[in-house]
């Protein structure tokens, strides 16, 4: 296959994870906060489908079209900066599957209180909390590999 075509898939898959990562970070927050169970559990619902679907491909994808294109253009895995990437990714994977998880859980928890017709229970905010915790981790952890992808060179070096 085509470097350019896999570069190009690799960059868009790039591009759509992130995008997909931030937009549900914010869809969640905004929903959450609203307090509005029948929103909540609506969002939630929809916040797993979209990760599963967008991002899941693009875990897949990524680490595809990355060893492709090393391999490719003859850069060795222990290259610094393609080194600590994988690292890095090595982090933001178990991470994000932690948060669909989490996510599953607040969905879980907000379908319940929509159909018994109450408030979000206390454990709501404790799984958003361990949501955001993770996602905060896995966020820094992407935007540290974009950089690394980018400069490809270590920040202090």
């Amino acid at each position: 296959m085509d470097p350019v075509t896999v570069k190009y898939l690799h960059v868009l898959s790039s591009t759509v994870l992130f995008g997909t990562g931030v937009g549900s970070a914010y869809y969640l927050f905004v929903t959450s906060w609203s307090r509005d169970v029948h929103a909540i559990a609506s969002i939630t619902r929809h916040v797993v489908i979209a990760d599963w679907l967008f991002t899941g491909s693009t875990v897949v994808i990524q680490p595809l079209t990355g060893f492709y294109l090393a391999h490719r253009l003859g850069i060795p895995l222990g290259t610094p900066w393609l080194y600590w990437s994988l690292v890095l990714y090595a982090i933001a994977v178990p991470l994000w599957f932690a948060a669909v998880w989490l996510q599953m859980k607040l969905r879980d928890v907000a379908r319940a209180a929509h159909a018994a017709g109450t408030e979000l229970p206390p454990r709501y905010a404790g799984y958003l909390g361990a949501w955001t915790a993770v996602g905060v981790l896995a966020f820094v952890a992407f935007l540290s590999i974009f950089y690394l992808m980018v400069a490809k060179r270590l920040p202090f070096a």
